[in-house]
């Protein structure tokens, strides 16, 4: 198990790192913390101290009684330097919560405590989750901030979507979940471990130049003025897919439907409603990418005649029933009109058994390089959550990927792109899809 060095800034979602640090010593982990004099006035030390049974570092000016050692392990005969010798002893430094504050002296190099002087020194992998309020998150400082940090090899858990600390608020800042943060430190110390040599490798590349579309999000379809048939599709595997792609070199759009994630610098984004509203938004960008990731969930059928006011359920007109009429059916009419050279991906999100059945037959119907199927039956992955578990399935057979947070499914989709592309290179010297694993159109 792993050395792990918590750092906590100053924010009401400081009381998640105790459960972080629970399920990290749970899990066989050791656990130091260092504290922002600031952190301490929402978690005392104490309570860190008694799941670590180590002690908590807020000064670097203060002695460490354990002189560095992680628990389980021998102290030093001698009194090294705190900061440098925590960091320089762990396998991983994770900061969570990360204040807007804390995320602009780390872009920025600023060393003025000891949770940043330690981050200056780390030469381990480290882990930033940002927290803070919506309008804080989304200021372009904040941004920059955390773009800066992405571009040095930092891994940044995004903050999520739901009740902020001020009542009544409601918007993009809540700190990850701590099973979430558990599971990415947990790949990064594997990337670093190099279960392959992943870590000291460069950073990929293998989608340089490519024109990547990439639609998120669920569609909603309107009732009336004020309601709406939609599903529960938060967009967060699309963007995943939308980031992944951006960092091996692709030009990345996203048509995203009603996806209150944060936006990432360097992608573009297209915001849509209705499914007429997506097909639309793709059939411009289509043309010109090289693929497309169709992950939005897309709604198959919409109110017929939708009212233009709201619908008042005690008026003598009020419908008792609603009339459906069927959506467009957006990757099959894009499909129809691919062009040599085009990666096209399908995601199938399908309840129970008969899964895997229905995705071979959408990947000969729409005539798809592969589809991605997951099972939205299981409470832990899917709608909303942030893990998934898939199975890429191509005419050349299927390939299973057991449950991880999105960003790694989305690592692991965009390899397979990647090896269409390679595959099809190989089979005919084009720079198109691979035609040995597609069926043919007719």
């Amino acid at each position: 198990m792993a050395r792990l060095l918590l750092g906590v800034s100053g924010g009401i979602a400081a009381y998640k790192a105790l459960e972080l640090v629970r399920l990290a010593t749970r899990a066989g982990h050791a656990v130091r913390v260092i504290q922002t004099p600031t952190s301490e006035r929402f978690v005392g030390r104490a309570s860190f101290e008694a799941i670590t049974g180590a002690p908590v570092l807020v000064s670097e000016f203060e002695r460490d009684p354990a002189r560095g050692a992680f628990p389980g392990e021998r102290p030093p005969a001698h009194d090294p330097i705190s900061h440098l010798e925590l960091v320089a002893n762990a396998d991983a430094y994770v900061i969570a919560p990360a204040s807007a504050n804390t995320l602009a002296k780390l872009a920025h190099g600023l060393a003025d405590n000891l949770l940043c002087s330690a981050a200056l020194a780390a030469r381990c992998p480290l882990v930033v989750a940002p927290a803070m309020n919506d309008a804080m998150w989304a200021h372009p400082a904040t941004q920059a901030n955390v773009a800066t940090l992405r571009a040095r090899g930092v891994r940044v858990v995004d903050p999520g979507v739901g009740p902020l600390a001020s009542k009544g608020e409601h918007g993009v800042g809540r700190l990850a979940e701590p099973p979430e943060l558990l599971a990415a430190v947990e790949a990064a110390l594997a990337r670093s471990a190099g279960d392959g040599a992943a870590a000291a490798a460069p950073p990929r590349d293998d989608l340089a130049g490519l024109r990547v579309l990439v639609t998120a999000g669920g569609t909603r379809e309107p009732i009336d003025a004020v309601r709406f048939i939609g599903n529960r599709s938060s967009g967060r595997m699309g963007f995943a897919l939308a980031e992944a792609a951006a960092a091996r070199g692709a030009h990345v759009t996203v048509v995203a439907a009603n996806v209150a994630l944060p936006r990432q610098p360097g992608i573009a984004y297209r915001d849509v409603t209705t499914a007429a509203e997506l097909a639309a938004a793709c059939a411009a960008e289509f043309p010109s990418c090289d693929v497309l990731l169709m992950a939005a969930a897309v709604a198959d059928f919409r109110p017929a005649a939708p009212a233009g006011g709201k619908i008042k359920k005690d008026a003598a007109d009020a419908p008792r029933a609603i009339a459906l009429e069927p959506t467009e059916d957006v990757l099959a009419s894009l499909a129809a009109r691919r062009r040599p050279g085009q990666v096209l991906v399908g995601f199938a999100a399908e309840h129970g058994e008969g899964a895997l059945a229905y995705a071979r037959g959408k990947l000969a119907r729409k005539r798809l390089d592969a589809v991605v199927v997951n099972d939205i039956s299981r409470a832990d992955i899917g709608f909303d959550a942030p893990d998934n578990e898939v199975v890429i399935v191509t005419p050349g057979g299927e390939r299973p990927l057991p449950q991880a947070p999105k960003p790694q499914i989305a690592a692991a989709i965009l390899d397979e792109v990647a090896r269409l592309r390679a595959t099809a290179q190989a089979a005919d010297g084009a720079t198109g899809p691979a035609a040995a694993d597609r069926p043919a159109r007719a």
